[in-house]
């Protein structure tokens, strides 16, 4: 049972200015279910926070830069707005905010700051002091949807079975330039043994593409402390789980099943994406669920 997590979302998000100026992009609006068969919109943090606690993750470790007051504030219990939504006879809303509540409540929940944007390696780098066994991490705008979150069980089934340090969720793409890579052989059904991971290939080798979803051993902290930084000043998460390899250890990558859709919301043409996919998806619209 894996009980930690880790939420990197102190992007800036100027992708998507303006809507980004006052609101992080970790909490723009997604289609999902409420406690029931109902469709509904729900910032799109609290969907991958409720898919781990779901899985039985109950320690979160958020890491926020400035202005992200937002993300906090969602993420606290405020009865005087229950009260309002039963005094204004709206019962099935202040159901569904206590549901949540309730959840956030029996969790805990730390917001580690992140001052300036240093890369998604020190963005996890931060929380080593809150970790002390495997944990995942989760880029705070990308969303995967599965049925009964089956992506994050095949995670965890393969990260115990292979004995990895890392085990890493990709997808394959038409055109891998935009994206952490990885390369490797297969060992098993939608299963690959890591032998090199690149971000942002210009000559890519491979079209699995790593979606941000992650399950480390805490040694992964040892080697982002060794790894050097890029040229642009940031220190990589892809050349920290490098490390990893170039030491001998076990990395493993899943590759995401036909019926399982990976969404992010970094510009506007994949947030529209992500809007349209995840309503067809949780309706039943879409021809692979």
């Amino acid at each position: 049972m894996i009980s930690k997590a880790v939420i990197p979302a102190a992007g800036l998000g100027t992708r998507l200015l303006p809507a980004t100026k006052e609101t992080p992009k970790e909490m723009l609006p997604i289609f999902a279910l409420d406690g029931g068969e109902n469709v509904c919109v729900k910032p799109l943090l609290q969907v991958v926070y409720e898919q781990f606690y779901d899985c039985g993750v109950r320690e979160f470790c958020f890491i926020v830069g400035r202005g992200k007051v937002s993300i906090s504030d969602h993420f606290t219990s405020d009865s005087n707005f229950l009260s309002a939504l039963h005094i204004g006879g709206k019962l099935e809303l202040a159901k569904e905010l206590q549901g949540f509540y309730d959840k956030v409540r029996s969790s805990s929940i730390v917001f580690i700051s992140q001052s300036e944007p240093k890369g998604f390696g020190d963005a996890v780098l931060r929380a080593e002091p809150y970790i002390k066994e495997p944990f995942l991490v989760q880029a705070g705008d990308t969303l995967i949807l599965s049925k009964k979150n089956s992506h994050l069980k095949r995670l965890f089934s393969v990260h115990e079975r292979f004995k990895d340090t890392a085990t890493i969720l990709v997808q394959e793409v038409e055109n891998p330039k935009p994206y952490g890579i990885v390369e490797g052989q297969e060992v098993g059904e939608r299963v690959y043994r890591v032998e090199r991971v690149v971000e942002k290939p210009d000559k890519p080798k491979s079209n699995l593409a790593i979606t941000a979803v992650y399950l480390f051993a805490p040694t992964v902290f040892d080697a982002l402390k060794s790894t050097p930084l890029d040229k642009m000043g940031e220190l990589q998460l892809t050349d920290g789980i490098q490390k990893l390899i170039d030491r001998g250890l076990n990395v493993s990558a899943v590759k995401l099943d036909r019926n399982e859709l990976w969404l992010d919301i970094s510009n506007p043409q994949t947030y529209w994406t992500a809007l349209c996919s995840s309503h067809d998806f949780i309706t039943g619209k879409n021809a692979t669920t």
